[in-house]
């Protein structure tokens, strides 16, 4: 079958491409977007052998996604241990992250660039028995490739905001071509599967939001126990995962707080850590003494700004912190975070007005007065404040809010997967 105007040229437009790519992918490296050791991968060409027999291939965009791959990796695992599990995602953050929460029978690579030469040499080596998608990262090239090998797929915990599903529409022919290589798509939410019934014409299953059911591995006890200690006494307050132009609001907003409490502590943790150096420099400048997690630093009594510029230890902040920023959300365009884990983590959500990526869980929070919403500086001191003056909303509003937002969704995704597994045809499949 013919494929879309607009796929076709895509195919050959990224053929033509091929020849760059190394030179795109050492300039990302020197960038640091990419691993420098592991660029290969990026082409196409794994130096890890694929494990005998069954194999799922799971890929999520980024961290996000990589938690939620992490979650059905451990339930599938424990239903057969035999299993074996591929997991591939596109940034330098998830592959750490990964590193240290896949168990031993899963392997982790970096997705290939989307080039059909890149995706063919990547699916002739792994041979996957089946593809789990997370969310809604397509690649035109690995799903196109993907059905013409017959690989079952799934595309799980669907999530479009209104904008993406806006532009989809406007491509609708070539994405619901794409869309034709999942065999199951599970929607997180009643806007994605009413977007994807339209866009499609076939029935999508709302099987929930798997994000409210991952769990994030605790953070080490005896660190906690430790931070506490040292930080005891002081009022302490996150800004999680904030973006390149939400800082400023954020040490504003801190600095007002300093006024009325010398002795407080803002855990500043930006979504992309190489931002470490140009944030410190900007705390330094408004007159913050600053410490840094990336230098092993642990704040004194002098230090009024934590940096929390490493991976994978967003638990531990959020364990510290009685008052959470989910950041993402006082710039337009971002969508927003999930606060589930901060919640879990006993810490008050606090949000600015743009969560259109997570308005159904938002909407949940609202609907329990489970969270404070901002809007700028003065506004978000003022939430911390309350915070920590125990007047703000506790953790049972917030349970409350998880529990309505939650669908069941990880046993309807593991039925589901179980299904495409039974329609595998092992790892002999010819590529």
């Amino acid at each position: 079958m013919s494929l879309p105007a607009s796929l076709a040229l895509y195919r050959v437009l990224t053929g033509l491409a091929s020849p760059i790519l190394p030179l795109v992918l050492a300039r990302r490296a020197r960038a640091g977007k990419e691993d420098p050791d592991r660029r290969h991968e990026r082409l196409g060409r794994p130096e890890i052998q694929r494990p005998e027999g069954r194999l799922i291939w799971l890929h999520g965009a980024s961290v996000g996604e990589s938690l939620v791959l992490a979650t059905l990796i451990d339930q599938l695992a424990a239903r057969d241990p035999e299993l074996e599990f591929l997991v591939t995602t596109g940034t330098v953050t998830s592959a750490d992250l990964m590193a240290k929460r896949l168990p031993p029978q899963a392997k982790h690579q970096y997705v290939p660039v989307d080039t059909p030469g890149a995706v063919r040499r990547f699916l002739d080596h792994w041979r996957p028995d089946i593809g789990v998608f997370a969310e809604s990262e397509l690649w035109p090239n690995l799903l196109i490739e993907a059905r013409n090998r017959d690989i079952p797929m799934a595309l799980v915990n669907a999530r479009m905001n209104t904008a993406s599903l806006t532009r989809w529409r406007k491509r609708g022919d070539a994405v619901r071509r794409l869309l034709e290589a999942f065999a199951w798509i599970g929607a997180a939410d009643i806007r994605t599967r009413d977007g994807l019934e339209d866009l499609t014409g076939r029935e999508i299953v709302l099987a929930g939001n798997l994000k409210l059911e991952a769990r994030p591995p605790a953070p080490d006890a005896r660190e906690l126990s430790s931070l506490k200690i040292a930080l005891a006494g002081r009022p302490v307050w996150l800004a999680a995962s904030t973006h390149d132009g939400e800082e400023g609001t954020v040490l504003a907003a801190h600095a007002l707080l300093h006024k009325t409490h010398p002795g407080a502590l803002l855990i500043l943790a930006p979504r992309h850590p190489e931002r470490g150096k140009e944030l410190a420099a900007m705390a330094r400048q408004r007159g913050f003494k600053v410490a840094r997690r990336s230098a092993g630093e642990v704040p004194d009594g002098a230090d009024t700004v934590w940096l929390a510029d490493t991976l994978g230890e967003m638990s531990l902040w959020f364990a510290l912190s009685p008052a959470a920023l989910i950041a993402g959300s006082l710039k337009a365009n971002i969508g927003g975070h999930n606060p589930i884990e901060a919640s879990l983590a006993g810490a008050c959500v606090i949000t600015g007005p743009h969560v259109d990526s997570f308005d159904d869980i938002y909407g949940a929070y609202r609907r329990h007065s489970a969270m404070i919403e901002v809007s700028d500086s003065q506004s978000l001191s003022a939430a911390v404040e309350q915070v920590w003056q125990a007047k703000a909303p506790g953790r049972a509003a917030a349970e409350r809010a998880i529990s309505e937002a939650s669908g069941g969704a990880l046993d309807t995704t593991l039925s589901a997967l179980s299904v495409l597994l039974d329609l595998a045809e092992g790892p002999e499949r010819e590529a």
